[in-house]
Order: C-alpha cells, then sequence, then structure tokens
C-alpha cells in the first residue's frame, strides 16, 4: 500500500485520491471505467480461476481493448507476486515512500 500509494500519488498527481484507492477503491472519486478496471484487477489476484467472458465484456463495454485486459490481468498478477514475496520476506518499503507525492 505504501509503496504503490506512492508510485500512484505522483502518476495520478492527486495524492486525495490516491490515498482514497489505497484505503477503498470502491468509494474512491474514480470514473467507473477506473473502478471497473480496479474491480477486474482485483478478480485477478483474488479468484483468477473465476474470469470468464462476463468480465471481459464489462470490460470492453468500458473501451478496454484486448491488450488493456491482457496488461490489467498482468500487473494484477505480478504485483500479487511482489506483495506475497515482500509479506514473506518481512521487506518493509523504504522510508521516503511514505511522504512521495504528497
Amino acid at each position: 500500500v505504501v509503496a504503490h500509494g506512492a508510485i500512484l500519488r505522483i502518476r495520478a498527481k492527486n495524492p486525495l485520491v490516491a490515498d482514497q484507492v489505497a484505503v477503498n477503491y470502491r468509494k474512491a472519486d474514480i470514473t467507473p471505467r477506473q473502478k471497473a478496471m480496479l474491480d477486474f484487477g482485483m478478480q485477478v489476484s483474488q479468484a483468477a480461476h473465476a474470469v470468464g467472458d462476463a468480465d471481459f465484456a464489462a470490460l470492453q463495454a468500458h473501451g478496454f481493448t484486448q491488450d488493456d485486459i491482457w496488461d490489467i490481468a498482468a500487473i494484477a498478477s505480478f504485483f500479487g507476486l511482489s506483495n506475497r514475496m515482500a509479506n514473506v520476506t518481512s521487506m518493509r518499503p523504504n522510508d521516503e515512500f511514505f511522504s512521495l507525492g504528497r
């Protein structure tokens, strides 16, 4: 949350929304398209076996292409891997990440 939140604060240039997303994206001030993307990313990270045609259709209805969907799935999968490895190794974010983009 700390490291990825810092990256989002910097890239989005909106620390308030970045922190809202970090706490609970479902209540954040984001667009329906962004929420659909995050919903899909959550499904990939929590129940990838259940992803199906309806999930792809929902993203396509928001203008996501097949390449976009691949990227969302790849990023969600990679972040899941990196977060699990960070937890297993008791890795802590660098102190500077806590204040980046604020």
